[in-house]
């Protein structure tokens, strides 16, 4: 699993939360779901993305049809038929819905399967889908991106968009993994054509998993974290001299390949330690440390704390965020 997978797959990481939108103006969305990321595409008319928060005063990002945007969270937003139509619903965690003043409402009301709004036939629909998100594996490619990104339908082909608004409005078998998966491959669609841009800065392990030397290397370390990795067993594999890879890898990677293994290693422990009955010395196994002691000792170096600790204080930080406000 690399970071790309590990985006959709590690703990408090699997599903999303996939509505379709159907308004007519005037109408606008205050959005503070605090959704780690959220992935909207608009299949008809026109819509505002309006930052607050911490980017409060940058400028409003406009999404037309076919256009795809990723807005990373927790920062409020507002979505809106133009920026300056106040606020008439406020979207609060667990797609609770208010007033801005905080009375619970239903002015955007079910309009059919998955579907909400105020107008079931509205000039603008879109499909908005909210990831959890919250792994340490998963930062690892989302501190990469912008706070908000669009893709303009002229700017790639992608035939995700009128598929995904054709099934989501389908009830039938197996619905629910269908559109899952689909709109998984939205995200990873959308994220490998942005960082594509000249504009984007990917990670450097993104930009070398194309290379032929460290590419392979990177497949190896990702998906085999286990093993007793050496430069040189990574030399080998590669067909290249052990000075060869170490140079390449840091020139690529930013960081020698024992250095990165170690961060992956740890991130893949840090989410590991927060599944159900996961125990210190099976994560370490499946990292690739040979006890308990060997991996609280790598852990506590590179995270300024213990396992342990780790997970109490990721237990406790869940606590709180389910506390209703």
């Amino acid at each position: 699993m690399d970071a790309m997978a590990g985006l959709l797959d590690g703990p408090r990481a699997r599903g999303a939360f996939l509505l379709r939108s159907s308004m007519d103006p005037p109408w606008s969305l205050r959005v503070r779901d605090e959704a780690p990321l959220t992935i909207v595409a608009v299949v008809r008319g026109t819509a505002w993305v309006v930052p607050e928060g911490r980017d409060a005063g940058e400028p409003p990002m406009r999404i037309g049809t076919g256009d795809v945007a990723i807005l990373l969270g927790p920062d409020p937003y507002v979505v809106a038929d133009d920026p300056a139509t106040a606020p008439q619903a406020v979207i609060h965690p667990g797609q609770r819905c208010t007033t801005p003043d905080g009375v619970e409402i239903d002015a955007m009301r079910e309009l059919g399967v998955r579907t909400w709004g105020n107008d079931p036939d509205g000039q603008t629909v879109m499909l908005t889908g909210t990831y959890a998100l919250e792994g340490e594996v998963s930062r690892r490619l989302l501190r990469a991106l912008p706070a908000r990104l669009v893709l303009r339908d002229d700017e790639w082909d992608c035939p995700l968009i009128p598929l995904l608004a054709d099934e989501i409005v389908k009830d039938a078998p197996g619905q629910e993994a269908v559109l899952d998966r689909l709109l998984d491959v939205l995200l990873i669609a959308v994220l490998r054509a942005w960082f594509a841009r000249p504009e984007a800065e990917p990670p450097g392990w993104y930009r070398a998993a194309a290379d032929p030397v460290v590419g392979p290397a990177l497949r190896l370390l990702h998906h085999e974290p286990s093993r007793p990795w050496t430069v040189a067993a990574l030399a080998d594999e590669a067909g290249v001299s052990r000075a060869a890879m170490a140079r390449r890898f840091h020139e690529l990677v930013g960081e020698p390949p024992m250095s990165f293994l170690t961060g992956w290693r740890i991130a893949l422990a840090a989410d590991l330690l927060l599944e159900p009955g996961a125990t210190i010395g099976s994560v370490a196994h499946e990292v690739g440390y040979g006890s308990a002691f060997a991996l609280s000792t790598a852990f506590k170096r590179v995270r300024g704390v213990s396992p342990s600790a780790w997970r109490a204080g990721a237990g406790a930080d869940e606590a709180t965020v389910a506390v209703p406000a």
